[in-house]
């Protein structure tokens, strides 16, 4: 299985984010935190049960 959150996080750590975002729906994913990074794939979606292990890591940064 695909280290799905693992690789977004060490994105993460490796600065490649670029913002994030909140939208009520992306794709089939409501609610949705949309994660945009400098490199491929660009954008990644998070769905709302995993928004807590990912607010303190994004309120950490400074975008």
């Amino acid at each position: 299985m695909y280290p799905y959150h693992n690789k977004i996080k060490q994105r993460i750590k490796n600065n490649e984010l670029i913002k994030f975002e909140y939208v009520n729906k992306y794709k089939k994913i409501s609610p949705c935190l949309l994660l945009y990074f400098n490199t491929e794939p660009y954008i990644r979606p998070i769905r709302a049960h995993r928004f807590k292990e990912y607010e303190p890591i994004l309120n950490a940064l400074s975008l």
